[in-house]
């Protein structure tokens, strides 16, 4: 049986959660997860899915959190997208953008641009255009 999702949700940590909301509030509708269900304690947005379990993105506060060597990548269908989120992300505050760019070392047709959220947290917007398909 093919699977239909592959990932359930993301917990990341953060060291300022007022800081993390100001700043996952606008990246993350924009990446399609739309409805903000944030509470006191955390930052969850869910992409829409109505009734049925859908794919969310939640961070939540510990103040002594140092960000470390991993990489969360969200997917874009087309560079168009990747061009037009990686001007959303320099705009809110993303630190160290590299990118847009294709990235040949990864594979022929990646497109993407990295980033640091305002914890130093690692992120990615990539598209593929030409896929690895496993065989």
């Amino acid at each position: 049986m093919k699977k239909t999702r592959y990932l359930d949700h993301i917990d990341l940590r953060v060291s300022d959660l007022k800081r993390a909301h100001k700043f996952y509030g606008k990246l993350l509708p924009a990446l399609g997860f739309s409805c903000d269900r944030s509470s006191g304690r955390w930052g969850i947005f869910y992409a829409a899915g109505g009734d049925k379990p859908d794919a969310f993105f939640g961070f939540t506060q510990d103040r002594r959190h140092q960000p470390n060597g991993t990489r969360l990548a969200f997917w874009a269908e087309t560079r168009e997208e990747v061009d037009r989120l990686a001007r959303l992300v320099r705009k809110i505050g993303g630190k160290c953008l590299e990118g847009p760019d294709v990235c040949r070392a990864y594979s022929r047709g990646y497109y993407a641009c990295f980033f640091e959220d305002p914890d130093g947290n690692k992120l990615e917007i990539c598209c593929r255009e030409s896929p690895i398909i496993p065989s």
